[in-house]
């Protein structure tokens, strides 16, 4: 067992990608996906712009999400998920899984059916 968990600890370096706030549903939320910037912002609630843009970067210097700008008047950004940053997705489930067997339960059938109207 490693006693320090250091630069050569794989768990900590999957940590310091994935533990900073909003980014595992940032990376949720493109797993569906390309999004534009306001999209992922509507997708989570309380998030700054700032911040969101900050994640962003983050995660597209670390090779997780790609953005693609179109020569579009406006101008058009949509971010996506890489290689990289969908072989973070059985994590996110297995998140989403753990959640909802300790934290969060299950939407009952008749709140899936509303939330279908909705």
């Amino acid at each position: 067992m490693n006693e320090v968990h250091n630069t050569e600890c794989a768990v900590a370096a999957t940590g310091d990608v994935i533990a900073p706030k909003w980014t595992a549903l940032i990376v949720h939320d493109l797993s569906e996906g390309p999004r534009r910037f306001t999209e992922l912002e509507h997708a989570c609630p309380g998030i700054s712009p700032r911040t969101l843009s900050e994640r962003l970067h983050m995660l597209e210097a670390q090779g997780i999400v790609g953005r693609h700008s179109y020569p579009e008047s406006p101008p058009r950004v949509e971010y996506e998920l890489t290689d990289k940053g969908r072989a973070l997705l059985p994590i996110i489930r297995e998140m989403r899984k753990f959640g909802h067997a300790w934290l969060v339960p299950e939407p009952s059938a008749r709140s899936r059916k509303a939330a279908a109207r909705r």
